[in-house]
């Protein structure tokens, strides 16, 4: 009976000692495991002004949206293609970002340009076959935009406001891969209201990472922009009042109801928290 006992006792150790070593290695697991990013948060990647090659009109673009795009003050851009206001475009028109006219690359991406060079050698001439050389030339996305300081008469003269009720999730960042305004959390759908007051000059979803996207401008100098809405209210060429509901909040575009809003001061990204009143 007595060795009956010493032998449960036995096993009992043996069973505690195997379950506690069994929870040390979780433990140690755990602690070295993989830390985990929240990404909710997260902006389009924005590139510095693309100033090579040239772009193709699609459908449903305006020059505004196009200088969004790629990094311009629209009416640079503008003035780069001979374009007068109203700025009107048509598709298949080429807008030109290159100084030189013989310039052929065509630009169908801020992320990456492209040209093919083809090298030939007379008929019946000796020597090796032709040579085609591919150069591929894609903006670092490590390059740093300096933080632009605007005067605090310009910020307060145009009466801006905040675009939506929530808490800011995303701020400002200068670095060229992160993030070019603030993100706003909220509930699906919502009112986004017009910052300041001015026109609409783009209203739609082809802006790569933007979802249902509104760009209003406001003067010669500012344009505001309103990324990831479930619904827009606006049009192209309305004029909208500071205040004026012009959406509603949305996910589209992004992973999380949010909504992601810019100031752009001369085609440069600018913090919005400059311009906006403290709460």
């Amino acid at each position: 009976m007595r060795q009956r006992k010493e032998r449960a006792g036995f096993k009992f150790l043996v069973i505690a000692l195997a379950m506690g070593t069994l929870l040390a290695g979780c433990s140690s697991t755990s602690s070295n495991s993989a830390r985990v990013v929240d990404r909710n948060s997260a902006a389009p990647a924005k590139r510095p002004a693309v100033t090579t090659g040239q772009y193709l009109v699609k459908p449903g673009d305006t020059l505004f949206s196009i200088a969004f795009r790629y990094g311009w003050d629209y009416k640079e851009l503008a003035a780069r293609n001979g374009i007068a206001a109203p700025y009107t475009i048509r598709p298949g028109q080429a807008i030109r970002f290159s100084s030189g006219a013989g310039n052929t690359t065509v630009v169908t991406s801020p992320s990456s340009s492209s040209k093919t060079t083809v090298t030939r050698r007379p008929a019946g001439a000796a020597g090796p076959a032709p040579t085609v050389t591919k150069t591929t030339s894609t903006p670092s996305s490590s390059t740093t935009t300096t933080v632009t300081q605007v005067p605090a008469a310009e910020r307060t003269s145009g009466g801006w406001m905040w675009p939506a009720n929530g808490v800011v999730i995303g701020k400002f960042a200068s670095n060229g891969s992160l993030n070019k305004g603030i993100d706003i959390a909220g509930d699906l759908g919502q009112p986004v209201f017009a910052a300041s007051s001015g026109s609409v000059v783009y209203a739609g979803s082809g802006l790569r990472g933007y979802g249902e996207l509104i760009i209003i401008k406001h003067n010669d100098t500012y344009v505001s922009a309103y990324g990831h809405n479930r619904r827009l209210l606006v049009r192209e060429g309305q004029q909208v009042k500071a205040g004026q509901t012009i959406a509603e909040m949305g996910s589209t575009g992004t992973d999380r109801v949010k909504l992601h809003f810019e100031i752009r001061r001369q085609g440069k990204p600018v913090d919005p928290l400059q311009f906006l009143p403290r709460r």
